[in-house]
């Protein structure tokens, strides 16, 4: 049996977000578009990196709940979220109110898909990417490649005051960004990925619930999921460069893991994820084959602000994805070399 692996990829463009779904192009709405007058915001770096840290802090370490709504391009996905911070550490459990039924139960880096279509469980080890998480590290490098302006009139999101946090990017290979932070708490209620043509992603908290009042009886999970299939997803740990593969990174960007996974049709993928603290990509090396069940092309796609470039390297297809600018992705899989060990 085929486990549908691919179902329980975080919904972005093509698989399975890199929160995070995979999905699609700018805003519509000119709300969406507007920017708050250039006078209210000032460049203060030290003060917006603590704040981005609050930020992250809130999102891991409070107990929370609500329903969100993603929007990019024509897509709009609305997902229920119950965090629980325990003596056994976090508990979390996210449930897809939009599309197929599928819903996400973790505890602390453990994470169960459950597919109740296929009466199948996929539990895997992995961080949690997820809204309303937002770095992937500490932050510190973040005004290197960024200008980070805070606003310093306060605006109301799910009925909750919130400061504004806009980064600009100081160069091609990113994005930039917009927040808008709880008051009360530091949780990130807002946030969205601009492009040189506007918003082109938007989560966005619609109800929240912060504190006492989230019960920690919501993080059950909808089914009874009792002689449903378990399957364990094996993550193998990899070192790319030590197989012969040169990934030259863009400025700022670093590793932050390699692994060998297994996709759909029992095919391994191998994935190194890169980020700058705040964006990211993912560059995945397989096999090639001349037939299958999923002949692929190479060459770019986008779709809104996810980007994808899949090139062809001797016995490899290498595909480059990420919620970055096309160049990026195209420039990073262009500069890749495979030079193979030699063999005594």
């Amino acid at each position: 049996m085929n486990h549908p692996l691919h179902d329980c990829r975080p919904r972005q463009l093509l698989a399975p977000r890199a929160g995070r779904a995979l999905v699609a192009a700018a805003l519509a709405g000119s709300a969406l578009l507007a920017h708050l007058p250039a006078q209210a915001a000032e460049p203060r770096s030290p003060e917006a990196i603590q704040l981005l840290q609050r930020m992250h802090k809130a999102a891991r370490s409070l107990d929370y709940a609500g329903v969100y709504t993603y929007q990019q391009g024509n897509t709009v996905l609305s997902t229920q979220i119950v965090h629980v911070v325990d003596g056994t550490g976090e508990r979390e459990r996210v449930s897809m109110l939009d599309g197929q039924p599928r819903e996400y139960i973790r505890h602390n880096e453990i994470t169960q898909c459950l597919l109740p279509d296929h009466k199948v469980v996929l539990k895997e080890r992995r961080d949690s990417e997820r809204f309303p998480a937002v770095l992937f590290d500490e932050g510190l490098e973040l005004a290197t490649h960024y200008v980070l302006n805070l606003h310093d009139a306060a605006e109301r999101v799910a009925g909750r005051k919130c400061q504004v946090l806009e980064l600009e990017p100081r160069d091609t290979h990113r994005y930039g960004y917009r927040f808008c932070a709880d008051k009360e708490t530091g949780l990130p209620l807002r946030a969205q990925t601009v492009g040189p043509e506007g918003v082109l992603i938007q989560i966005v908290f619609n109800t929240l619930q912060v504190g006492s009042k989230v019960a920690p009886e919501a993080l059950a999970p909808a089914w009874n999921t009792k002689g449903w299939e378990v399957v364990e997803v094996p993550v193998q740990e990899v070192d790319l460069a030590s197989e012969g593969w040169r990934i030259p990174l863009p400025p700022g960007y670093r590793p932050l893991k390699q692994v060998l996974r297994p996709m759909k049709a029992g095919r391994q993928v191998k994935q190194m994820v890169v980020s700058d603290g705040l964006a990211s990509m993912s560059v995945f090396i397989e096999a090639y084959k001349e037939s299958g069940d999923q002949p692929r092309e190479a060459g770019l796609m986008r779709k809104g602000a996810v980007s994808l470039y899949r090139k062809r390297i001797g016995d490899h297809w290498l595909t480059v994805l990420g919620e970055v600018p096309a160049e990026t992705v195209r420039d990073l899989a262009d500069r890749t070399e495979y030079v193979p060990l030699a063999v005594p």
